[in-house]
């Protein structure tokens, strides 16, 4: 079934504005086509519309994954009273003295805030067992560590790095320029990944994304994560 969703404005790339670009038709897994809500109505008069405030953009990378999965425990909920509800590292982590069950669970609560920030990839390769386990089941895109220091991006953004930063964030605005933590390009073919975030949408010719505003607000402004076509978060 063909979905179109529809945000105030569309940034399929950056640098690359779409001219008015409101709408992204998905089919299965793909998308199908960028464009004006018009165009894909038109095109499309049987297609599901999903209406979203704020922009569209391509997914978000989260490149301190390694260290938000592996090194971090996330509470659940029902410990919130005596852990609170932010992720646990250094001294309070090893006070913990994690089985592999508990590590499981958090790896699984940590992806699924990741995908509350808009995030659609992860920075690995990650070497505890449970925690691979919980990356392939929650279907996020896994960028693997070439030699060096890059991160290879699905298409020819810029590299990928971790961040420099003694707390790593599931923030990807908080460290870095939006051009580096976008996963790719929003084109006809690619895989459906991505996030809408409810900012204003600034008004310039030729448009230009709200990166102060990403970046002032963070990316807890997400109210939809669409992940291989699939609407994977949806704000309350």
């Amino acid at each position: 079934m063909l979905t179109i969703h529809t945000a105030d404005r569309v940034f399929a790339a950056i640098g690359r504005p779409v001219a008015h670009a409101d709408a992204v038709v998905v089919d299965g897994g793909l998308i199908a086509a960028v464009g004006t809500l018009e165009q894909a109505t038109a095109a499309h008069p049987g297609a599901r519309v999903r209406r979203w405030p704020g922009v569209l953009l391509p997914g978000l990378v989260n490149a301190d994954a390694v260290a938000l999965l592996e090194r971090a425990y996330h509470p659940d909920p029902r410990e919130a009273d005596a852990l609170g509800t932010e992720p646990l590292t250094g001294e309070s982590l090893a006070a913990l003295a994690l089985d592999d069950v508990r590590r499981g669970g958090s790896a699984r609560r940590g992806l699924q805030r990741m995908l509350a920030h808009g995030t659609t990839a992860v920075v690995g390769p990650f070497a505890l067992p449970e925690v691979r386990s919980a990356v392939a089941r929650s279907g996020l895109r896994v960028r693997v560590r070439e030699a060096g220091t890059g991160y290879p991006p699905r298409t020819s953004s810029p590299s990928y790095s971790p961040s420099s930063s003694a707390a790593p964030s599931l923030d990807p605005f908080a460290a870095r320029p939006l051009s580096a933590v976008l996963d790719g390009e929003l084109t006809v073919g690619a895989p459906a990944d991505f996030a809408v975030f409810d900012v204003p949408v600034p008004v310039a010719d030729p448009p230009e994304p709200p990166e102060r505003t990403l970046r002032v607000r963070g990316a807890g402004t997400c109210v939809a994560t669409v992940l291989g076509g699939r609407l994977v978060y949806r704000a309350r």
